[in-house]
């Protein structure tokens, strides 16, 4: 099965192509309202702790690392990786997030992590 899945800043405006947009951040992004970034639904257990989040601190050095723990956390918070995946037999997904970097993210680390080829021999 081919995920329909996608990623998008939150900041950037919805488009009819979104599917089901989903806020994959812990924090709301600042200087947005609800209504402004029109999401269906915020998963806040799939975002990086927030000790995890401030580790990384977006550093591009921090990335595999990052990515390894970040898939450690998300393998020990199997209901909400197993709504996702629901979400996505069902429809388009749009993950949204607020960071600027648009490779090194955790939206970017968690599509990883959703591809079957990705996680064989874990």
């Amino acid at each position: 099965m081919r995920m329909k899945l996608q990623l998008k800043r939150v900041y950037d405006p919805p488009a009819a192509t979104d599917g089901a947009r989903i806020l994959v951040d812990r924090l709301w992004p600042r200087g947005l309202s609800k209504d402004k970034v029109k999401i269906d639904h915020w998963l806040k257990d799939l975002a990086p702790s927030d000790g995890l989040r401030k580790w990384f601190a977006h550093d591009p050095e921090k990335w595999q690392e990052f990515k390894a723990r970040y898939h450690r956390e998300l393998d020990a918070n199997a209901e909400a990786v197993k709504k996702l995946r629901a979400l996505l037999r069902a429809k388009r997904v749009t993950l949204l997030f607020g960071a600027k970097d648009l490779q090194h993210n955790n939206a970017a680390a968690l599509s990883e992590y959703l591809q079957p080829k990705k996680r064989k021999g874990r």
